[in-house]
C-alpha cells in the first residue's frame, strides 16, 4: 500500500499528461466516431445496413443452414480474439512476476526511458486492464451472435410469413442484434490497436502521445475512408 502511495510521486508529469491524452484519446475517437456515423458513411454502419438486408433475405430462404454456418463463423473469429487475449493476460500477469528482468530488458532499447520497479508495474498493469477490457468486449460479441443464431433459428418459415411488415420488423430485429456483436467485436479490436501505443509508454511518454495519434489516425481513415467503405457504398 505504501509503494502505491508513493506512485504519483515516482511517475512523472509527462507521463500522467501521456496517460490522460491516451485515455482522453480513446474514448474520445469512440464518442466521435459514434456521432459521425450519423451524418456521414463509416465502415461499422455500411457493414450493418449489409446484416440488415441479410437478415431481410433470410426470411425468403426456406432452408437457412448457410445463414446459421455464418454466423457461427463471426461467432468463431470472436472466439479466437477471446482466447488469444486469455492468453495475453497470462504473459502480462507473468511479467508481473519478473519485473525486475523485464525491466532491465527494457532498459536495453535505445532512448527508453528509466523507471522505478513501481511504475514499470504499474504500465505493465494498464496493458493488462487494456486486454481485460478486449476480452470482455470479444466475449459478450459471442453472446450476442448466440442470441442472433436463435433469432435465425426461431424466424417464421418463408411460406408463413404473408406480411410484408412482419418480414421487416424480424430483418430489423435481427439485423439490429447482428449489429450491435459487431460493434462489440470493433471495440475489442480497437482495444488491440491502442495497445500498440500503450506499449510504446515503455520507450517514454512521447512515444505513447506519437503512436497513439498514429493509432487514432488509422482507425480514422479504415473507418471512414477505407476502400472497403467506398465499394460498400457503391451502387
Amino acid at each position: 500500500m505504501d509503494k502505491l502511495l508513493d506512485l504519483p510521486r515516482l511517475l512523472p508529469l509527462a507521463d500522467w499528461l501521456g496517460m490522460a491524452i491516451f485515455f482522453g484519446a480513446w474514448v474520445g475517437y469512440a464518442m466521435f466516431a459514434r456521432r459521425r456515423a450519423r451524418t456521414r458513411p463509416s465502415f461499422l454502419g455500411s457493414s450493418n445496413r449489409v446484416r440488415r438486408q441479410w437478415m431481410l433475405q433470410t426470411t425468403f430462404r426456406e432452408v437457412r443452414v448457410l445463414d446459421g454456418v455464418v454466423v457461427q463463423q463471426l461467432s468463431s473469429t470472436a472466439s479466437f480474439f477471446a482466447s488469444t487475449t486469455i492468453l495475453i493476460i497470462g504473459a502480462l500477469l507473468a511479467v508481473l512476476g519478473a519485473t525486475e528482468q523485464a525491466s532491465d530488458l527494457v532498459r536495453e532499447i535505445p532512448f527508453a526511458a528509466r523507471t522505478s520497479l513501481l511504475v514499470f508495474d504499474f504500465k505493465v498493469v494498464l496493458l493488462v486492464a487494456i486486454f481485460v477490457y478486449a476480452f470482455f468486449r470479444f466475449t459478450w460479441c459471442i453472446r450476442q451472435y448466440s442470441v442472433g443464431v436463435l433469432l435465425v433459428a426461431a424466424a417464421p418459415e418463408a411460406a408463413a410469413i404473408t406480411d410484408e411488415a412482419q418480414r421487416q420488423a424480424f430483418a430489423d430485429r435481427a439485423g439490429r442484434v447482428m449489429g450491435l456483436a459487431a460493434e462489440s467485436f470493433n471495440d475489442g479490436l480497437r482495444a488491440y490497436y491502442l495497445s500498440f501505443a500503450a506499449v510504446s509508454w515503455f520507450v517514454s511518454p512521447w512515444a505513447m502521445l506519437a503512436a497513439t495519434a498514429t493509432v487514432i489516425g488509422v482507425l480514422y481513415r479504415r473507418e471512414f475512408r477505407s476502400e472497403v467503405l467506398q465499394a460498400l457504398e457503391s451502387p
